[in-house]
């Protein structure tokens, strides 16, 4: 097993600066996932690490050694792809094998290795059939199979997932996180999706137009984002965000906009106190909003009236009015609501977040 180790790596294409300046420990046997929307550099970065694309400076290092110059072949790593990349014409056990065929591994040694792999995947019965005879998920099986017989150092993953409809989404989300359980092997993962992110990684690196904007482990990021990018894209539904402004005096402040407006409670306003009649931007997660009852503190309660119920059985999300502004609540199943009522809502006041509105960076 091994570390992978980023320093200052950067990919220009052209003038596109399109990876800036990432640096990166990835642990032994951890597995890491690269997350961020579409054109944030994270499959560039993992393209760079696999020896697929050129690195315009910096370094890789996979255990001690530099492996910039290095030929993926060369490199002790094992990717699996988006699109399986299997041979049509070739059996499960022939693309699975083909790797170790090209590197000349005894004919025994190249059986005990797939049959092992097939074993821990749950394919032995389909070692005979040709890739058009599979489904989808099975299919992915056989590529991560042919990523497992390699006995790699590091497995580096390009939205294996993406392509799998959701519920099999979620069953290989599964299969692969007892897949590095087993064989405890360095890991990098790239997707889109947040909720892969948050579920597979042992710690996640988000990115955003080639910069990386925090790396924690899920949860951290989660509860405590860095800036206003992350606390908006880990989270379905997103992250509501309202512009207010702070005025008041020391621990008795308000952050409000017409519509709607909280009293700040006394352990944020400390925080709050140099934004005193400026504008701040507030977060709550739609979790966190409840509907108000009697106990509920006055200055932490605010009205919206319904405009969509989106009835998902274990919550309901409603899509509130408020002010001039949208903001969605995830509310009890038993709720009873319709287009067009006006409900009082309560904040969680030890869950609220401040971002400055001007560099968007957590309070």
């Amino acid at each position: 097993m091994a570390r992978v180790l980023l320093r200052s790596l950067n990919k220009m294409f052209d003038a596109t600066h399109v990876v800036k300046d990432v640096n990166l420990e990835i642990r032994d046997k951890e597995f890491l996932v690269l997350v961020g929307p579409s054109g944030c550099g994270k499959t560039t970065t993992l393209r760079m690490v696999a020896g697929l694309e050129s690195i315009s400076s910096g370094e890789v290092l996979i255990g001690e050694t530099v492996v910039n110059e290095l030929p993926p072949m060369d490199r002790d790593i094992a990717m699996v792809f988006q699109n399986y990349a299997l041979y049509p014409h070739m059996s499960v056990y022939d693309n699975m094998a083909f790797g170790l065929k090209m590197r000349k591994f005894e004919r025994a040694e190249i059986g005990k290795r797939v049959q092992a792999a097939a074993e821990i995947l749950g394919i032995q019965n389909l070692l005979a059939r040709k890739p058009r005879q599979l489904s989808g998920g099975q299919r992915q099986r056989v590529a991560l199979g042919r990523a497992i017989v390699r006995h790699p150092r590091v497995f580096l993953f390009d939205e294996p997932l993406s392509n799998l409809d959701a519920k099999l989404r979620v069953q290989m989300r599964v299969e692969i996180k007892k897949l590095h359980n087993r064989l405890s092997t360095t890991a990098i993962y790239v997707t889109h999706d947040q909720v892969e992110a948050m579920t597979l990684g042992d710690r996640v690196v988000v990115m955003r137009d080639g910069v990386v904007q925090q790396v924690g482990e899920p949860l951290e990021l989660y509860n405590s984002p860095a800036n206003r990018f992350v606390a908006g894209f880990l989270g379905s539904p997103g992250m509501n965000f309202a512009a207010v402004r702070v005025s008041g005096e020391k621990d008795s402040l308000r952050a409000h906009k017409p519509g709607f407006g909280i009293e700040v409670p006394p352990e944020l306003a400390r925080r709050l106190a140099h934004y005193i009649d400026k504008d701040v931007t507030i977060g709550v997660r739609p979790e966190d909003l409840r509907l108000a009852n009697g106990s509920d503190a006055a200055g932490l309660c605010f009205e919206g009236m319904v405009e969509v119920v989106e009835k998902l059985g274990s919550e309901i999300l409603l899509d509130l009015q408020v002010g001039d502004q949208t903001m969605v609540a995830a509310v009890e199943p038993n709720v009873r609501a319709t287009r067009g009522d006006k409900l009082r809502f309560a904040l969680r006041p030890d869950r609220l977040h401040f971002f400055d509105a001007a560099s968007e960076v957590a309070i």
